[in-house]
């Protein structure tokens, strides 16, 4: 899905996508979403060119968006081909919910801070986005009025891999989830094939808390 061009900070994004490419990010799709997605559309006012930098951003209600890197390497794991529906937890900003409508046919986001997802939803509009749906409610419990999915990415660290994201996950499906306590999780892939559900575990990773029914 195309977002409309926008030129403001096109050498910034350009920039951005050779700081990745150095830091080892590869996947020419990612890249291409990065570089065409307005990550200024994302952070608060006044502080567009700081959206381009390799660091985290406060965007406020005590919610923070990840650097780029931690994106892109997230959705390089994910390995998207552009066909797959997908389940976000955890809509935040909005910023990968976008990259992601770039990468997959279909996105279904969900958030559970009222103000946060409307921002969310502005921004996405802003980017011209069709294939997106977004909830407000608990990522935890996952969204089964549209399951199975091929992919679930969750943006929050648990506890425990909540079993229904996993009863929503489609037969080859993946997912990537931080498991871990509060302070720093495991970067776990999972993968469904016959029923049975196979773990990878990827790196250390530090995301903020996952909360719900299933969570913290």
């Amino acid at each position: 899905m195309a977002s409309p061009i926008v030129t403001e900070f096109r050498a910034e994004r350009r920039f951005l996508v050779e700081t990745l490419q150095s830091q080892g990010i590869s996947d020419l799709a990612v890249l291409r979403a990065i570089e065409s997605t307005p990550r200024h559309f994302f952070v608060p006012t006044g502080i567009g060119r700081q959206a381009y930098e390799d660091r985290p951003i406060h965007i406020g209600l005590g919610q923070t968006m990840s650097q780029p890197s931690i994106h892109a390497r997230y959705l390089q794991i994910a390995a998207l081909t552009g066909k797959e529906r997908v389940l976000e937890i955890g809509t935040g900003s909005g910023y990968q919910t976008v990259l992601l409508a770039h990468l997959a046919e279909q996105v279904f986001s969900i958030e559970r801070v009222g103000p946060l997802l409307e921002r969310a939803r502005q921004a996405i509009r802003s980017c011209g986005v069709r294939n997106v749906s977004t909830l407000l409610g608990d990522g935890t419990i996952g969204w089964r009025e549209f399951a199975p999915f091929d992919v679930i990415l969750v943006s929050a660290g648990g506890p425990t891999i909540p079993q229904p994201l996993v009863d929503q996950l489609g037969e080859g499906g993946r997912m990537l989830i931080p498991v871990g306590d509060q302070e720093e999780q495991i970067l776990a892939l999972l993968t469904k094939r016959g029923g049975v559900v196979e773990r990878r575990d990827i790196a250390p990773v530090r995301f903020v808390p996952l909360k719900g029914t299933h969570g913290w």
